[in-house]
């Protein structure tokens, strides 16, 4: 369904550790916006649902919810370095319309 690069893993684990969130899942939402783009968002979370989709990547244990899961499938979570000592997550996700796959021009 989605997969966590080793570099993404080791970051959510470093923030499980300072939030004192160790053992808690780690959600990962997507909403599809007006222009086709999807919104995402990413927590740790004590309050799964029935319906919720829960998978292991890399380690991470992963919850998805109902409304989330098409456009999340095939995603993958990465952590880079965009700019010099600035690092974030980023979504690759080829059901988003502004998806370039990595090495092509957009």
């Amino acid at each position: 369904m989605i997969t966590i690069t080793p570099a993404a893993a080791e970051q959510i684990r470093v923030s499980a550790r300072e939030g004192n969130m160790e053992g808690l899942a780690m959600r990962i939402a997507a909403k599809r916006e007006a222009d086709g783009s999807i919104h995402y968002g990413m927590g740790f979370d004590d309050n799964q649902q029935e319906n919720d989709t829960h998978i292991n990547a890399e380690g991470i244990d992963v919850v998805i919810g109902e409304s989330s899961k098409v456009l999340v499938d095939g995603m993958t979570l990465d952590f880079i370095e965009i700019e010099p000592e600035s690092f974030q997550f980023i979504f690759l996700n080829p059901n988003d319309v502004n998806y370039s796959p990595p090495g092509q021009d957009s």
